[in-house]
């Protein structure tokens, strides 16, 4: 993650946006509390997780969910402008996910993404479980979010 949000790329996020804070020791203890460590590569977050499954069942909707944000590391070599490599996803043995692969379910991603017309007043609630955000532009601003509910 850069220091910088990109808007215009799927991981558009920097570390400052994601962690809500300018201080790298801030965002360093909060991905820890989310069970991430964040690695510094100059004003760039490397962030590593554990190995995790990329189907999880929902309990409440008694459904499986592919719930994986791989295409969130991905660096498309397509994008020179934006691609590392220090900061891939990879795969548990260290090896980066193949650029095959990564078109295919960011192709598959793009069939199955569903635009919501927003409109003044619209109100929406997103099991954030359950869907992948489609990381496009947002409406022309401004946008409020006026409540984040978790569970």
């Amino acid at each position: 993650m850069s220091d910088e949000d990109h808007p215009s790329l799927y991981a558009g996020r920097g570390w400052k946006s994601t962690y809500m804070t300018n201080d790298k020791n801030v965002a360093e203890e909060r991905a820890e509390k989310q069970g991430t460590k964040l690695e510094w590569i100059g004003n760039t977050a490397k962030s590593i997780t554990d190995p995790m499954p990329a189907i999880r069942f929902d309990k409440e909707n008694q459904r499986k969910t592919w719930f994986n944000s791989m295409v969130v590391g991905y660096n498309d070599p397509r994008d020179p402008e934006h691609c590392d490599v220090n900061i891939s996803t990879k795969l548990a043995n260290g090896e980066p996910l193949s650029d095959t692969v990564m078109q295919d379910c960011l192709r598959i991603m793009e069939e199955e993404c569903v635009a919501i017309p927003w409109k003044k007043g619209d109100v929406m609630l997103v099991n954030n479980l359950m869907v992948l955000h489609g990381r496009r532009p947002l409406v022309t601003p401004p946008r409020q979010i006026l409540v984040s509910l978790c569970k």
